[in-house]
């Protein structure tokens, strides 16, 4: 315990390291010049957004064996274009029942949300531009991560009220469905960037991204990594968990009632979502604009400047894009009970123990917990802090060990256990069983039910 709260009173020294990060310079920035940034940022989206969706159908069609939009356009570029004009053309549908001023407010709830939060992210070095030296960010915080999980918190709101407004059953349940779903991974979301609060000490993008000049956080943090690779799959409703809109279960999810431009907006904020967390993944895991390890060191650092760092941001994006495509062309869909169950019971727990993890391995760094140690590339670790790292370790490897034998052994005696029987007529319906279960002598017959039934009809008549 006394250890726990030596690293807790040290937390706040390696929050201060991050002083040794300096953030991004927008002295030089005048109000117009961010007004173009932010219109590049938008442009910038705008036709990624375009490509993104030809791409997909693209890659997918090849994985599919067969041939993805080819018709408009050069291999069928310009498709997503034309169906962007198809879809502002369309006849606008509302419901009956629906709320007209909620219904439309919802939608652009969903696809604005999304373009704030890629206003802290940083897509480049300093430049020059029309004469005065500004970074390729449009703004940046001291909380500016926090930031961005409170925009997409906010953006909940519209996938909510588009399926209560709709005046419909299915997209009422696709609506809490999403909703759940969305808020109980953004937890998950959240405690895996806190190893990167630790190893960077700051929540400022911009000194984030400096604290890994050295050493991309993807190498120390990497459950980290893989827990928010899995949590923004989840975010952003992608196969395999766009579990908001199973097509055999409830049609289309939140977004059943809407047509036209209304629907577009989902449409657009679903693809602006998906690049907003991997522009985040970029900035937290992979270094944002950096250049990769070996280009970085060629001429000291000049690909690490000015434009290239537009590039070697667009590049890692398009990585996460890629991902995103592979996983709907190749993974079926969950079961959504199989997916909250894995996120509340596996994911959260797991990233908490991580982030115990991280918080003395940081301490150990910085001699915390006590003077004198083991020297490991480069740097000493008190053997306290070691030791206890390693009870840890192992007491997490014998809780899962505990955990899946549990998990085994009830397999094996719901297997031994003797199958129910069920009357498939006891209803008045036939049910079909469920797994496990045998079907027992129905107490009546089909014939004996249709007689029964025509007597009823026959009595009503009279």
């Amino acid at each position: 315990m006394s250890a726990l709260l030596t690293v807790a009173h040290g937390i706040p020294a390696l929050l201060a390291e991050g002083k040794d990060n300096p953030s991004a310079d927008f002295s030089d920035t005048p109000l117009w010049i961010t007004v173009i940034k932010a219109l590049f940022i938008f442009v910038y989206l705008l036709v990624s957004t375009l490509i993104v969706i030809w791409f997909e159908r693209r890659v997918i069609g090849r994985m599919q064996q067969r041939p993805g939009p080819n018709r408009n356009g050069p291999f069928g570029l310009l498709q997503s274009l034309a169906d962007g004009m198809k879809s502002m053309l369309k006849e606008d549908v509302r419901p009956k029942a629906a709320d007209a001023l909620v219904f439309t407010i919802a939608p652009l709830i969903t696809a604005t949300m999304c373009f704030i939060a890629f206003a802290i992210m940083p897509m480049g070095g300093e430049v020059n531009l029309f004469g005065h030296r500004t970074p390729l960010q449009l703004t940046d915080t001291p909380v500016a991560v926090l930031l961005v999980l409170a925009i997409a918190g906010v953006g909940i709101y519209g996938i909510v009220l588009a399926g209560w407004s709709s005046g419909s059953t299915y997209p009422l349940l696709g609506g809490l469905r999403a909703s759940a779903q969305m808020i109980s991974y953004e937890i998950a979301m959240g405690l895996s960037l806190v190893a990167v609060f630790l190893y960077s000490g700051s929540m400022s993008t911009s000194q984030i991204v400096g604290a890994q000049k050295n050493l991309w956080f993807i190498v120390p943090a990497f459950f980290s990594f893989f827990v928010y690779v899995i949590t923004m799959t989840g975010e952003t409703n992608r196969l395999p968990f766009d579990l908001a809109e199973g097509e055999g279960e409830i049609v289309g999810g939140y977004f059943t009632e809407y047509s036209s431009m209304r629907f577009a907006m989902f449409f657009l904020g679903e693809y602006i979502n998906m690049f907003t967390v991997a522009a985040l993944a970029t900035t937290m895991f992979l270094g944002g604009p950096l250049a990769p390890p070996g280009i970085a060191a060629i001429n000291d650092g000049m690909f690490n400047e000015g434009w290239w760092g537009l590039l070697w941001f667009t590049i890692k994006l398009w990585l996460f894009m890629f991902m995103f495509v592979w996983l709907r062309g190749s993974l079926p869909r969950v079961r959504y009970d199989q997916f909250m169950k894995f996120g509340w019971k596996f994911l959260i727990p797991a990233t908490l123990v991580w982030v115990v993890l991280v918080a003395f391995f940081r301490g150990a760094q910085n001699g915390w917990l006590g003077e004198g140690g083991v020297n490991f590339f480069g740097r000493t670790f008190p053997v306290a802090s070691l030791a206890l790292v390693g009870v840890v370790a192992v007491g997490a490897l014998i809780v899962g060990w505990w955990w899946d034998s549990r998990a085994a052994a009830k397999e094996a005696a719901a297997a031994d256990a003797p199958q129910s029987s069920i009357d498939p007529f006891a209803g008045g319906h036939p049910v079909p069983p469920l797994p496990g279960q045998t079907l027992a002598e129905p107490t009546r017959t089909a014939a004996a039910i249709r007689s029964e039934a025509v007597t009823d009809k026959e009595a009503i008549r009279g």
